[in-house]
């Protein structure tokens, strides 16, 4: 089973035991996270939201929150002797998918 979650703005394809790195969320590592879930099925048969469906969720936990490899920003306007040079780090979240719940209703 496969779920496609939201999450920072973007959306991910995950399973169960899925590590995946989002943008940077409020949470402390090893806390419990939830996502909004915009669909979920497996080969045969699939459920869309509306556009998230209500009654699925997806449990993750914060594994580490970090930043990326530095980047260098240089921008200039040519003729003008005008330059400027920028790093910049990317904050990200790393989380571990730990179960998709298909229907909610089931397991309250």
């Amino acid at each position: 089973m496969y779920a496609v979650i939201e999450t920072g703005g973007k959306q991910y394809k995950v399973q169960k035991d899925d590590i995946i790195y989002v943008e940077k969320i409020g949470e402390e590592q090893d806390s419990q996270v939830e996502f909004k879930v915009v669909a979920y099925g497996d080969d045969q048969n699939i459920s869309f939201g509306n556009p998230y469906v209500e009654s699925a969720k997806v449990l993750g936990k914060v594994v580490k929150n970090g930043k990326k490899k530095k980047i260098t920003v240089f921008t200039y306007k040519p003729k003008k002797s005008c330059k400027r040079k920028m790093g910049h780090r990317q904050p990200y979240t790393k989380i571990q998918i730990q179960e998709i719940i298909p229907d909610v209703s089931k397991y309250v």
